[in-house]
Formats: structure tokens, C-alpha cells, sequence
């Protein structure tokens, strides 16, 4: 914080200024100081992702457990898959960690891409926003959009070398993300509004909120609503064009490559 002494920072969180030093150095190696943490983000004036962030960072710092790993498939209950299957007026997708996309529903592929026709490692919503044209496109309000994505990113992330590599191609490839990773501001994925104009539904506004899939740890529900509104009319539209064109779609991707449609691009 400009302008504010190490002194004064110990003195508003009623610590020492050695013991500032201390963390500042990574000489604090137990888990016990949280108190002290929250006292230094109230001194600070941190946001609440802010404080939740830094106590989290900390926690996941001194657990064994807690250390950098290869990531696994995260694997989807069949009652997950049920209930979105079963969502058909509402798009809805399963994230995971990264932000990668684990499952959709038939709305959600009609209104952002159909996500059966992509490669596994680009199903990751913040690398579609930034460097997919047709999804970037689709927002009104772009650069909020995506800068929230990035604070999204931030907040859950963890050394973990996909991550990693998520991060550097999105650095290289796009000016904003790299500027926007390097402020390091950090915001929980809970709800918010999107303004969307898509080529075939034309122009939605949507609420959106993230749910906790519970027993999953990685796994988050994200869900698209707008009720008795244009826009809940234009995705009732949208409903109608995805239950005949996508099928139709996926079947002529299957006779092309004499293959057939997968579970994943059924559902998809």
C-alpha cells in the first residue's frame, strides 16, 4: 500500500514489525498465524475475495496435501450428468479447476460453440473468451467479461504445471491477459450479468451464478438464467434451434469421418 510503513502496518494489525519481515521473507511456516493474516487484510483494507484469497493461498501453502501435483481427469457423477442433462432451458456447463469445461448441456453449446467439435485441451472457458474469435464475438461487454475470467482464474489458481501452460500461451498470444494476470486482482466466481449478442438468438442479457458440485472439490455448475424477458424468449428460440440443428450438425461430423457420435457429443 503506498505510502504505509512497514511500522504502521504492524501497529494497525498489532503484530511486530519483525514479524512483517517474517512473512515477508517466507520465514512463517505454520498455519497458526490466520488470525494474524486477517488482521494484516483489515489493516490493509482488502477486498473480501481479496482476504479470502490471501487465507486460502496460506492454507493450501502449509498442507502436505496442499502441494503442486499432476492434475487427474476429474470424473463426473451420474447425477451431475442427469442434472444437466436435464436442464434443457437454461445453458449450463461443468467447470473445473482451470476453468476447463467438463460438461455442457445442449443450450450452452448453442449458445456459446459446440464444444463436441473442439479438441479436449481447448474446452477451457477462459482460453475460448480470449482467443476463440467466434466466442470472443459473442460478448457485448468483452473486456469486462474477460478480465473477470482472469480475476476468476487467479483466485482458484495453483501451481500446477497445466496451468502453467494455460497461462503462458494465453501471455503470449494476447497483450490484455498478460496485463491483466500481472495486476494480480483476484474475485470469487459466484454471480454476475453477461450481455451477449448471438447470430442466431440475437441480443441476451443474462444472469449467471456458480454452484459448488458437492463431493467434487473441482467442480463447479455454472448456469445461465433469464426469466420472463426478452431474453428468456430469445433462449426458448435458441432451445428450439439447438434440438434440431446441432443433431443434424453432429450426424454430418460423424458420416464425414465414418465414426460415430460419441456420448460426450450427444450430449453436447
Amino acid at each position: 500500500m503506498p505510502g504505509l510503513r512497514r511500522e504502521e502496518l504492524a501497529s494497525l494489525a498489532g503484530v511486530s514489525a519483525d514479524y512483517i519481515v517474517w512473512l515477508e521473507q517466507g520465514r512463517v511456516k505454520s498455519a497458526s498465524p490466520a488470525t494474524i493474516l486477517t488482521a494484516l487484510a483489515r489493516a490493509l483494507e482488502l477486498r473480501p475475495d481479496e482476504e479470502e484469497y490471501l487465507l486460502r493461498r496460506a492454507a493450501e501453502a502449509a498442507s502436505p496435501a496442499g502441494k503442486p501435483t499432476a492434475a487427474r481427469s476429474p470424473e463426473l457423477s451420474q447425477a451431475t450428468r442427469v442434472l444437466l442433462d436435464s436442464m434443457v432451458n437454461v445453458p449450463a456447463l461443468v467447470l473445473g479447476r482451470r476453468m476447463d469445461i467438463l460438461a455442457w448441456n445442449s443450450l450452452s453449446s448453442a449458445l456459446f460453440t459446440d464444444y463436441s467439435r473442439l479438441p479436449a485441451k481447448r474446452r477451457n472457458h477462459i482460453w475460448l473468451t480470449f482467443l476463440d474469435p467466434e466466442v470472443r464475438g459473442l460478448y457485448a461487454n468483452w473486456e469486462q467479461v474477460a478480465q473477470e475470467c482472469v480475476a476468476y482464474l487467479l483466485m482458484d489458481a495453483w501451481p500446477l504445471p497445466e496451468l502453467a501452460r494455460l497461462v503462458g500461451e494465453l501471455s503470449l498470444k494476447d497483450h490484455d491477459f498478460r496485463r491483466w494476470w500481472a495486476d494480480h486482482k483476484v474475485r470469487s466466481q459466484r454471480q454476475g450479468r453477461k450481455e451477449c449478442v448471438h447470430p442466431v438468438a440475437g441480443e441476451l442479457s443474462l444472469d449467471f451464478q456458480v454452484l459448488d458440485v458437492r463431493g467434487a472439490t473441482e467442480q463447479s455448475l455454472l448456469v445461465y438464467t433469464e426469466p420472463h424477458s426478452p431474453s428468456a424468449q430469445a433462449l426458448t428460440f435458441l432451445a428450439g434451434w439447438a434440438a434440431t440443428e446441432l443433431p443434424a450438425r453432429s450426424a454430418q461430423a460423424s458420416s464425414s469421418t465414418g465414426e460415430p457420435a460419441d456420448e460426450t457429443k450427444r450430449r453436447g
